[in-house]
């Protein structure tokens, strides 16, 4: 083999080492973004239209967007004491699953979200600052952006089973993931 073709391999594998290297510094650093809550109000300002899937009103009316405030009712203030917890609304055993701010409480100074959204958009979806623009929408819902690049969550079974289970929840109902992801449905409307 001559010199200059040992070279020249030696450059092409420098090279393509640094590409790869590249590449998987590239790889971690997506994997190091932060994303931050955006709250309801913004989500609002796009999902709230008849035209598009009302998602915001959906989730108004439900029962997750008052998971923060049933914990101040006798019911739970009766039940927390029972579990020697003084108050729900600020025990982490209750948080944890009523409220969607609950993994930012020490950072709320940087988020756009309050505790009394209580269980929102952001929880299933994750926090909305990389998705949260007109355009990335548009890219997610013509494919040309992949939901996990922008830090959009598709929630799946497991992700409501993390809450929606028996141990530690005084107030169980048996949770049948196929009927309730029904109820809370809300889809954006073919076309849109």
């Amino acid at each position: 083999m001559s010199k200059r073709i040992l070279i020249l391999g030696f450059v092409l594998a420098f090279a393509m080492g640094g590409v790869l290297l590249s590449s998987a510094e590239d790889a971690k650093d997506a994997e190091k973004v932060e994303y931050t809550y955006v709250g309801v109000k913004n989500c609002k300002m796009c999902h709230n239209k008849e035209a598009t899937g009302a998602q915001y009103t959906i989730w108004e009316k439900s029962a997750h967007a008052s998971a923060y405030e049933v914990l101040a009712s006798d019911e739970s203030m009766a039940a927390a004491k029972k579990l020697g917890i003084e108050d729900p609304q600020k025990d982490a055993k209750c948080l944890s699953c009523h409220i969607t701010a609950f993994s930012v409480m020490d950072d709320m100074e940087n988020q756009k979200i309050t505790l009394e959204e209580g269980v929102s958009c952001e929880s299933c979806h994750g926090p909305g600052s990389g998705y949260k623009s007109k355009k990335t929408m548009e890219g997610l819902t013509d494919g040309s952006i992949k939901p996990a690049s922008v830090g959009l969550l598709v929630p799946d079974e497991k992700t409501c089973t993390g809450c929606h289970q028996e141990e530690g929840n005084p107030f169980y109902k048996e949770f049948n993931y196929d009927e309730m992801v029904k109820k809370i449905a809300h889809p954006i409307p073919a076309g849109e």
